[in-house]
Order: structure tokens, then sequence, then C-alpha cells
């Protein structure tokens, strides 16, 4: 069955809290809580930095009308971004012992002038580099944190030759959701007008996939599960869906009870778990795999739950509220439930870890929580149960988990997309490698072996002598190379450095003519598959050619060079110039 509230007669906590709202005056923005244990709302047009225990840090006067229905949005590097007449605020606290706050316009017109593009929402990545901004009829935009335009995307793209977005209503559709950050795989959510659930990288202006979820409902919430999962809450419907971020395919569904607001969203723990309260008055709580768990600490006949729960932060447990009203009454109509209730009698708020069902404190009201910020300056406001939630897991009243730094619930989140490789050893691990390491080295003598036998025994010369004469000789002659070698180097050394004679040049021609008939012996003959010839310069070769001689030789860069030189009949011994006795070529 499906559910649906249709109206509540009461506002939470009203006549509960006596004292503060005989001085209320001003009401507060959906709060901002962060880890550094400050709580950051605004009310009317001015922007507030509370301390745990209700007072106020630093405050400062804004231009524009705080938009209380959107909540501050932190930027990192000092920096907090807020929602305000359809303008968006980049507000600069970074050391306040040392400066004032600053605020100045980061998207949408100045001072004095009025803005027509409506912002449905805006996202900050984690390192504050990007901002990402939806407006109304216009699509969403991404910017860096300087003010530059990166990229901008509307709900309709072609992409080779298809239109993707909007399929039942290209006129009237456009993005309708705030844009939601998936920290852990780089993604943004948003949803269109008709029901559409898109998934784009944070880099670029392309779709990853689209999701239609019209047949169920077009309102809907986004919430990331930051470990592979992707939350999709129908409050009319009473549905949680879990999606799989690399398809947006459908993991589970799930039925929880009349939710109160159009906008409510389920909190995601370390855990992986997902919680959220009913006005049926049980705390919902699911595991990764779609596992049902229920928490009511009063009597859920005549209680019920109206606010989501506030992530402690140590990323496992969750503060919740639970009202005891005077009167409430449920009743089904056509496929909707209608919750109608009257007069809340008291209050119960609680700490527990939904994965393992552990209750950590639990404080009735009236009692202790009616005092912890009676003389605070939070009594200058209205105070809803909201506010007392965020105000409450600011404090880390009853809780004995440490808080964990932002790499540290990435990393742990984060983990949980992974999938687990299942082992299909059950024996000792490192008695498989050691085997496993042994077979491999094993493995490579043998190849070696049979390509040494394979080579040994396809030379036919080997028939009739023994392996023994065949590697006796082939060690002669790899020394013999090396002996001519030598010789060559000094020959070449004492042309490089005086002049010579002709027989030095024959005898260098001759001992190289000797030095490659052996490197021919070492490469066929008497090889054993691995013998290359070196591609070392050649020293020069003297050619005789009547009474001119010619002396050819190659560079280090494989380029043939052949000198002739032809003497005069002259006993001068003067060279001629090109064409006539003297003649050099260059070929290469």
């Amino acid at each position: 069955m499906t559910h649906l509230l249709v109206s509540l007669v009461f506002v939470v906590l009203v006549g509960t809290f006596s004292s503060s709202f005989i001085s209320a005056y001003h009401l507060l923005s959906k709060p901002l809580l962060r880890d550094d244990g400050r709580i950051y709302v605004c009310s009317q047009d001015n922007f507030f930095a509370f301390e745990s225990n209700g007072t106020i840090a630093w405050t400062m006067h804004l231009d524009y009308k705080c938009n209380l229905g959107t909540a501050p949005v932190h930027g990192g590097h000092g920096k907090i971004y807020l929602v305000v007449d359809n303008r968006i605020l980049v507000i600069s606290y970074g050391n306040i012992a040392t400066s004032e706050p600053e605020s100045k316009v980061f998207f949408g017109p100045g001072p004095g002038r009025v803005a027509e593009a409506e912002i449905i929402g805006l996202s900050v990545s984690t390192l504050g580099s990007t901002i990402y901004i939806n407006v109304k009829n216009r699509g969403l935009f991404a910017y860096h944190s300087h003010g530059r335009l990166i990229w901008s995307v509307g709900p309709v793209l072609y992409q080779f030759g298809y239109r993707q977005g909007c399929r039942k209503n290209l006129t009237d559709c456009y993005f309708a959701s705030v844009p939601v950050l998936d920290q852990c795989e780089g993604s943004i959510y948003i949803s269109n007008t008709e029901g559409e659930l898109y998934c784009l990288s944070v880099r670029s202006r392309y779709f990853r996939w689209i999701q239609d979820f019209s047949s169920l409902d077009k309102n809907f919430t986004i919430t990331p599960g930051n470990n592979g999962h992707l939350f999709v809450t129908f409050p009319a419907k009473a549905l949680v869906l879990a999606l799989d971020v690399f398809s947006g395919n459908v993991l589970w569904q799930r039925s929880i009870g009349p939710l109160s607001k159009v906008d409510s969203a389920p909190v995601v723990d370390s855990n992986g778990w997902i919680s959220i309260g009913s006005l049926d008055g049980f705390l919902y709580s699911f595991s990764p795999t779609g596992v049902l768990k229920k928490f009511s600490r009063m009597n859920a006949e005549n209680s019920m739950i109206q606010v989501g729960p506030f992530l402690d932060c140590s990323g496992f447990a969750i503060y919740s509220s639970q009202i005891e009203m005077e009167g409430k009454v449920s009743r089904t109509i056509g496929e909707y439930t209608v919750v109608s209730a009257i007069r809340p009698k008291a209050a119960l708020f609680t700490v527990l870890v939904p994965a393992t069902g552990s209750i950590y404190w639990s404080e009735s009201y009236p009692g202790h929580v009616s005092t912890l910020f009676s003389e605070s300056d939070l009594s200058q406001f209205v105070m809803n149960e909201e506010i007392l939630l965020a105000f409450l897991a600011a404090s880390r009243i009853g809780t004995p988990l440490q808080c964990r730094t932002i790499g540290q619930k990435l990393a742990s989140s984060c983990s949980q997309e992974r999938t687990k490789l299942v082992s299909i050893y059950t024996g000792n691990e490192r008695a498989i490698v050691l085997f496993l390491l042994f077979e491999s080295a094993l493995l490579l003598v043998l190849i070696g072996l049979v390509r040494f036998c394979c080579t040994f025994w396809a030379k036919e010369k080997l028939k009739d002598q023994g392996l023994g004469s065949f590697l006796d000789k082939r060690c002669s002659l790899r020394l013999k190379k090396k002996a001519l070698d030598r010789t060559i180097t000094e020959l070449e050394q004492k042309v490089a450095e005086e002049t010579v004679d002709n027989e030095v040049f024959e005898k260098l021609g001759d001992i190289v003519r000797e030095r490659e008939c052996i490197e021919r012996k070492l490469s066929t003959t008497y090889s054993l598959g691995r013998d290359r010839t070196h591609s070392r310069p050649k020293s020069v070769l003297p050619v005789q050619m009547g009474k001119a001689k010619s002396y050819s030789f190659q560079d280090a860069k494989q380029k043939n060079v052949t000198m002739f030189n032809t003497l005069s009949d002259t006993s001068s011994g003067e060279i001629s110039s090109e064409g006539e006795t003297n003649k050099e070529t260059y070929s290469g």
C-alpha cells in the first residue's frame, strides 16, 4: 500500500519550548552542521555561526533575504555558499580571530538589480574547486571557485544522432532538483520535471545514464550512498529504491511508513545503512542489501517522526527524535494514507547505531534537554525539532564514538563500493604463494633447457663431434674474436692520431676480415641461438684500385663513406681539386 500525508494540524514542539517561543521573533533556515562542531544558519538578512552550546560565534549582515528552505553549503577553504534572493553568495570567513567574514555575489546580479533566474539548488565538490548550480529553465552550470564557467548542460542532449532526456515532454521539461554529488564516484545526480533521473560526470557535460521513474512518481529525492549505491525516495509513495551507480539499474526497493514532507530524504552512515523516520512512529533503517530494521522507543500508535535524523561526527551513529502526540489518526483513502495529529505531549531523543541496533543515549522532553540551550543565544530564535537535533549532534551528547576526518569518512564509505573478492583457497595462503613461485621458476628453467637442446641438436656438424669439443671450439673462437677486437681498436687509434703508411691499412683490413669470418662461424656453425652481430662501426678497409687506394668504412649512424685518394704522377704530391686528381664521394 502506498502512502501520502495530506495535512498536519500542528507545528513540531510548538507549545513545548514555552520559554523559547515567548521571545521567538526569527525563524532559522535549514542548518549546516560542520565537522568543526559549528552550525551555520541564515535568518532574514543575517548569517549566523553558532557554537555547539548555542552561543553565537560570529554573525554578519547580508544585503539580501535568506531562503529558509535551503541550507548553506560548505565550500571548503573557509567558504560557505548561500542562496539568497535568487543569487548565490559566497561567504569567506577564514580566520575569524584576525579578520572579519566577507560576502560577495558569486552568481547572479549585484545589489539593486532584479534577479530574474530562479536558482533551484547548488552543490560544491569536496575540495571546493567546482560549484554546480541548477537554474530553472536554463540548465546545470559548473563554475570554478574563481567564477569561471567550465561547462553547462540542459535536460536535453543530442549524442550520436539520438535525443537524450525529456522523452515525453520536450517543451516544459527542465532540471527540477538540487544537484547531488557522489564524492566517491565523481558523479552528479539530478532529476527533471518529467520524473527522469540523470547521472553525469563531474568533469564533463555528457550523460552517463538516464533512468525514467515517471511510472512511480515525478517527485523524488536523491541521496548518494558513497558506497556504489544511490538511493531514491518517493515521499508520496513512501518508497525507497537502491540503484547501482554504474548503470542506474534498480537493485532493490522497499516500502516504508508515510513521510511528513515532500523533500524527505534518508541519511546514509559509514556502514552503508540508510535511515529515515516515518509518521507511523518508526525509524526505518536498511542495510546496503535491503535488510530492514525498525526502531521505536515510544508507543508507535500515538507517536511520529517528522524530521530526518542527523549523522554523528563518527559517521556510524545517528541522532533521531520521536514525538508523542495526544491524538493521532491514520486512515486510508484509495492508494494513500492520511495522518492527522494534535498537540505534542513529549519528545524522545535517541542516539543509536542502525547497523548493530546499539542505543548509546536516550533523553525525554521535558527533562535535561529542556534546559540545554534555554540560556544561550538560541533563545532569541524559533526552535524546531530539526534545529534542536542539529545542535544535539554538534554537541555530541551521549555518544562515546570518536569523530573522524573527512579523509577517514570517505575512505570507509568509498571502500564499500568495491566488490569483495572471494578466495577459492582454504589452505595456508603463504604456502600457496611459495608453491606458485617455485612452480614459475621451474617452468622458466624447463623452457631454457628445451630451447638449448633444440638449438644444439639442430646443428648438422654436431652429429660427428661431442658437446665438449663443440663448446671448446666455440670458446676458442670467442677468445680469438676478443683479441682481434683489441688489435683493431689499437690500430684505429693509431690511424686517428698519426700519419701511417699503406701497410698499416692493409694489416687492419686483414684483421677485420678475419674477425668477420669468426663472427659468421659463431652465428652459424657454433651458435647457441643467442649470438648477435654487434652494430659497432666498421673499421677502415683498404681497397686497391691501380695507383689509387680507397678506404671504406661505416660511421655510427650507419652511413657508408668511400674516400678515393689518387696519387699524382708528379713527385710534388700536391692535391688536385675535385674532378681532377683528388676525389671524395659520400653516399648515405
